[in-house]
């Protein structure tokens, strides 16, 4: 069986308001809602896994009810960082299970079909992959210094999720003990050792962090 794990951890203090930005409202349905019913839309089957702090799994299960939200899910409780969040979120996937499991952030509810499948299909080959898209700005390399210097965008992706892994692979990795160097997932399993295959994301696959990635949001809705 493949699993899916959404982590939505979020306080929604960069957005000015007291929701948790998992929750807020976007084309009228909230952003969680609207990210576990795409990874629903590509596979029915796929076992889904949200990752919420412990004190708003209350509100979220009074949400799902007030809005007839019926797509099936467990419920982890989330960690003090990504990684132990991460990590309760996998410990509900048997050690015995065959098969990937994926990690998608909670806020990211415009993760298209292809990209999944992208992902998916490339972890059954590669055992991890995760989505990436090319770099369009100019970079700059600062190294603590007020003057930088330019470097090559083609030598850099920006990185979406899912990032999606053998099961015996991620069970291994979440086996290690935290370290700063842990910025994502792809991070966790890189320091056994583990090449992370890449494959094309889509641009409308924001994080949605800032009330200006709202009006994104708002677009991207309006052109579907």
């Amino acid at each position: 069986m493949d699993y899916i794990i959404i982590v939505a951890g979020g306080k929604g203090t960069r957005m000015g308001g007291d929701l948790p930005k998992q929750f807020l409202t976007i084309g009228g349905t909230p952003v969680l809602m609207r990210t576990i019913q795409a990874f629903h839309d590509y596979d029915p089957k796929l076992h889904i896994i949200v990752v919420l702090p412990h004190d708003q799994q209350d509100y979220w299960r009074q949400l799902c009810a007030d809005r007839h939200f019926t797509i099936a899910h467990d419920i982890a409780d989330g960690g003090a960082t990504r990684f132990e969040s991460s990590q309760r979120g996998l410990a509900l996937v048997p050690a015995d299970e065959e098969g990937v499991v994926g990690f998608h952030d909670g806020v990211r509810p415009f993760v298209s079909a292809d990209t999944i499948d992208r992902c998916f299909e490339a972890a059954r080959e590669e055992y991890a992959a995760l989505p990436v898209m090319p770099v369009t700005d100019t970079l700059r390399f600062t190294g603590g210094s007020s003057a930088g210097r330019n470097v090559p965008r083609s030598d850099y992706r920006i990185v979406q999720t899912p990032q999606v892994f053998d099961i015996s692979l991620a069970k291994q990795a979440y086996a290690q003990p935290y370290r700063d160097t842990f910025t994502d997932d792809a991070s966790v399993v890189e320091s056994l050792g583990c090449q992370v295959h890449m494959v094309e994301g889509n641009r409308e696959n924001i994080k949605l962090t800032t009330p200006f990635d709202l009006e994104l949001a708002d677009f991207i809705i309006s052109r579907q």
